[in-house]
């Protein structure tokens, strides 16, 4: 079986999943080629890339939510068309999407059928957690933005048959824990100068936080600001008192598998990350919706807490997999 898997590389999530998906494809045997499209990871995967498009990304800002003036300003629409129509999907037996807007649209519009295995097949799902507050725009965005005919989800919990527990990458499950004098932080859509005032009215704790806007190590009052690296953010999380996060995916189901605490601050207009916020929330882990100082007394809460949320995340990839490969060689038949 010819197999194209398209990854989203806005973020560092979606990258560090297929460093444990792409393992169990080649194991099932398939002739496998990797497409990436994005321009915001901070890691790369040890497997050959076929394609690289510069996509569709949402840009990072500075005050809790997505830059929309540089997405629009990169979202170069002629290029798009061009990377959609040079994509060749009809060469491939399956294509499995990650959130991948490139592949997604190819298929669509050649009437290809494409398996979405990704976090957002979950979000949309009708079973998983919404917050209270609607967001019609940000609903349509996420169904539009990367449109397949079959879903396999990823969520905190399995709320329905196709949706499974977080693929948990081998670095983390086999890393060794411990608890050390720091807090990891870790929040993209805010300028290191927010972070730094806001989490220094905290003096008392030791803070590491890993910066997108910086490119060397910055020691400040009870702050340390690192740039990202796999290996070092991996390791800070590992030996931390808890982590401090976006309401992403990857990173809160990482360190709920480590048994470490987590509070999380979703992204403004992310729907999301808001739906994340509201599926954490009700697992019992504490959300606060942004970096104002009246936050802060539910932060030295947490920080004084001893409370855990117990998640069984076990390593199920190579059985969603199976499962993925076998429900796409019966659709074609």
């Amino acid at each position: 079986m010819k197999v194209l898997y398209a990854i989203q590389g806005t973020g560092n999530g979606h990258l560090s999943r297929a460093k444990d998906v792409i393992p169990a494809l080649l194991n099932q045997g398939v002739s496998l080629d990797v497409l990436i499209s994005g321009t915001q990871a901070d890691i790369q995967i040890p497997y050959p890339v076929k394609y690289r498009f510069k996509g569709l990304s949402f840009i990072f800002g500075k005050k809790g939510g997505v830059d929309m003036w540089r997405t629009y300003i990169k979202s170069n629409t002629l290029r798009l068309q061009k990377e959609i129509k040079s994509v060749p999907v009809q060469e491939y037996d399956l294509v499995i999407n990650d959130f991948e807007p490139i592949s997604a649209w190819a298929c669509k519009l050649q009437d290809k059928t494409c398996f979405s295995f990704s976090h957002q097949a979950a979000v949309l799902s009708k079973k998983a957690p919404k917050p209270k507050k609607t967001d019609a725009f940000g609903r349509w965005i996420l169904q539009k933005y990367a449109p397949c005919s079959h879903q396999f989800g990823l969520h905190f919990k399995p709320y329905e048959p196709s949706i499974f527990t977080p693929i948990i990458r081998n670095d983390i499950r086999n890393i060794a824990t411990s608890s050390g004098d720091h807090f990891t932080v870790y929040l993209p859509s805010y300028s290191d100068g927010k972070i730094i005032h806001f989490l220094s009215q905290l003096p008392d704790v030791k803070w590491d936080v890993f910066s997108k806007h910086n490119t060397k190590e910055v020691v400040t009052k009870n702050l340390s600001i690192r740039p990202i690296t796999n290996e070092a953010f991996v390791q800070s999380m590992a030996s931390s008192r808890g982590v401090f996060c976006g309401a992403g995916f990857e990173t809160p189901a990482e360190t709920l598998f480590m048994r470490k605490k987590l509070m999380v601050t979703p992204m403004k207009g992310q729907y999301e990350q808001q739906c994340n916020a509201a599926a954490l929330k009700d697992m019992n882990v504490p959300v606060i919706k942004s970096l104002k100082e009246k936050h802060l007394e539910k932060i030295r809460h947490w920080i004084d807490s001893d409370k855990i949320v117990e998640v069984d995340y076990p390593d199920i990839t190579s059985n969603i997999v199976q499962r993925l490969l076998s429900t796409s060689t019966a659709v074609r038949s």
